[in-house]
């Protein structure tokens, strides 16, 4: 919708209508550009955009893994649909438009990517994948710096701090099911705390993962995920990372992860965990810097497709080749 259309990388662009080609992708990118969500500064509407092409290698559709030694865009069929029309003043209409996108992309058995756009596109995003592999039966895990469950937002129903109240509100995904990692700052308030306590949502914020560790934290939540669902949606607000190394974004909130905390847990998660769906959120291009952080934003979605494709080659986090020279990879096999 916004700025040259081109796809993610240069991967092949698809067309949403021609299920037959869904169904031979692995996965599929899909443009979300909404920011009416946003309660402080907007800009996310030009997120898409930004994550498809900041790079400084040639878009080539080709993206060797130096540590897994797989190379996602070609390894794996990754086409891009480009933007779903999503015009801020249609209220509910942009959001129904995303959920019967992504729906179809899941139902077609490929992976939706979604690149946001604000928050609240989650709620469409899990909903549709939820539609497709199962009411209740899809597991979010979803790094931010806040929790989004607020209850209204300026009075209204839809908006960026309010999506995983909704997504828990219609059952598309259980409460004692969802993970949330990196939440710190001054929001939520005591009243929508108790609530998701009695959601029995789980959040590891800040001072937990210092304390405990960000390795331990996972392992207990990759339990929680995989008991009772068939499989996992990773949703990545970049406001996550701390502001000093990601200050593109909407709400920045200090003392978040690092970035290489933030690639490796998200490369841990598409090598351990069914991934079926994932969004990356909240990249505002106005307030980025030399564009680190939509540089950050590419490579998560990149840490993931990567991830992804080591796991059905039959690699496991414990497998990753140790070193370039001497490393085997995922088959055994020596590497040169």
């Amino acid at each position: 919708m916004y700025g040259p259309d081109v796809t993610f990388l240069g991967v092949p662009r698809c067309d949403l209508a021609d299920r037959a080609g869904l169904a031979s992708a692995d996965a599929v990118v899909l443009g979300a550009p909404y920011d009416a969500g946003a309660s402080y500064r907007a800009g996310a509407r030009f997120g898409p955009y930004a994550i498809r092409t900041t790079d400084y290698l040639p878009h080539d559709a080709s993206r060797p893994h130096l540590a897994l030694r797989v190379d996602p865009l070609a390894d794996l069929i990754v086409v891009d649909a480009g933007d779903v029309l999503m015009p801020g003043v249609e209220a509910r209409l942009p959001l129904d438009r995303l959920e019967a996108a992504v729906q179809a992309v899941a139902e077609a058995g490929a992976i939706p990517v979604i690149l946001g756009g604000d928050h609240t596109v989650t709620w469409p995003d899990v909903t549709g994948v939820a539609r497709a592999v199962g009411w209740g039966r899809v597991s979010v895990i979803h790094f931010d710096a806040h929790a989004d469950t607020g209850e209204f937002q300026f009075g209204s129903l839809i908006g960026h701090g309010l999506p995983m109240r909704r997504l828990i509100e219609s059952g598309a995904c259980r409460g004692d099911r969802f993970l949330q990692l990196g939440l710190r700052g001054y929001w939520p308030e005591p009243e929508t705390l108790r609530w998701m306590a009695e959601q029995r949502m789980r959040s590891y914020e800040m001072h937990e993962i210092v304390r405990r560790g960000l390795a331990e934290c996972l392992d207990e939540a990759f339990a929680i995920a995989t008991d009772g669902c068939d499989g996992v949606f990773v949703s990545v607000d970049i406001d996550v990372t701390d502001p000093g190394s990601a200050p593109g974004t909407g709400t920045p909130e200090p003392g978040g992860f690092t970035p290489r905390e933030l690639l490796d847990a998200i490369r841990r998660i598409a090598i351990e965990l069914p991934v079926v769906g994932m969004d990356v959120v909240e990249v505002a291009p106005p307030y980025d810097t030399s564009d680190v952080t939509a540089f950050l934003a590419n490579r998560v979605l990149l840490e993931m497709l990567s991830g992804i494709a080591f796991r059905r080659k039959g690699g496991s986090w414990d497998t990753i080749p140790p070193t370039l020279l001497t490393g085997r990879g995922p088959d055994g096999r020596d590497t040169p």
